[in-house]
């Protein structure tokens, strides 16, 4: 159960691998080399997973921010990311630029040979303290799993700006927008009894229309600073809603024409409508 044993079979398992690819002729036996490859891939997945876990354990509240994974897109915020990052460094040091241009490569490097060089180091470190006294952490310890925690943390933020377009604060902020519209929406629906709670616990199917429907028509006439303010310019407005912009404009100003029986009688048949 210590986690620091568990590290040490963890390690000894990747180390294992990594001396049977170095002791196999890959272009003699491609299939085997595959298979080992694979079997690295799983090892070092399972190391990293015990050593987050090692620091959520020995320095929780020193731990790098994760902050700007808000910033990636929503598919790359996957539970292998982390080891993907360590095969994107592995690659980077090795010269072989797979998914990054040449010129980002060259300057992801240097980032790249830290983090390995760190991990290596506290690869090394939890060996020797496995081996001596797995129930402590001492500060020598605490201190090499610090840097590599802040080593990794910049690594993965800059290796993924240079994949993909990471979003803005504005962006950000915006999308916070709409979740509270959505929230606001759902809490006005259940008030004037166009959905009940029971349909949302059951997750009822039609909602994944009726929401963003009944939603519309409160960021237009309800809410109208909100995220469909269109106060703003397209170029301000979420790129959720931005397209529409002149589609939004003939919306609310149809809106606006109705009486409050029209309206809330429009409301109930978008709730029931498919």
């Amino acid at each position: 159960p210590r986690l620091l044993s568990q590290f040490f079979f963890a390690d000894e398992r990747v180390t294992r691998v990594v001396a049977e690819i170095n002791g196999l002729d890959a272009e003699l036996d491609p299939q085997q080399y595959l298979v080992l490859l694979n079997q690295l891939h799983l090892s070092q997945a399972h190391l990293l997973a015990v050593l987050e876990r090692i620091m959520e354990e020995c320095i929780p509240t020193q731990r790098h921010s994760r902050d700007y994974l808000v910033k990636f897109p929503e598919e790359l915020l996957v539970d292998n990311l982390g080891n993907h990052m360590l095969f994107a460094a592995e690659c980077l040091l090795a010269g072989t630029f797979l998914e990054v241009e040449e010129s980002d490569g060259a300057q992801l490097r240097p980032r790249a040979r830290n983090l390995l060089c760190s991990l290596e180091l506290v690869r090394t470190v939890l060996r020797e303290q496995s081996l001596s006294q797995p129930n402590s952490y001492p500060e020598s310890v605490r201190a090499v799993l610090i840097q590599f925690d802040r080593l990794f943390a910049e690594f993965e933020l800059s290796y993924v700006s240079s994949l993909v377009a990471v979003k803005s604060p504005d962006e950000i902020y915006r999308q916070q927008e709409i979740i509270v519209l959505f929230c606001e929406t759902v809490e006005r629906a259940l008030h004037l009894g166009y959905l009940t709670q029971e349909m949302i616990d059951g997750y009822e199917p039609l909602l994944m229309f009726t929401i963003p429907r009944l939603a519309i028509i409160s960021g237009l006439l309800i809410y109208p600073e909100g995220p469909l303010s269109l106060e703003r310019s397209p170029e301000e407005m979420s790129r959720v809603f931005s397209p529409f912009y002149n589609l939004l404009k003939k919306i609310r100003d149809l809106l606006r024409v109705l009486s409050a029986e029209e309206l809330c009688l429009l409301e109930r048949s978008l709730c029931t409508a498919e």
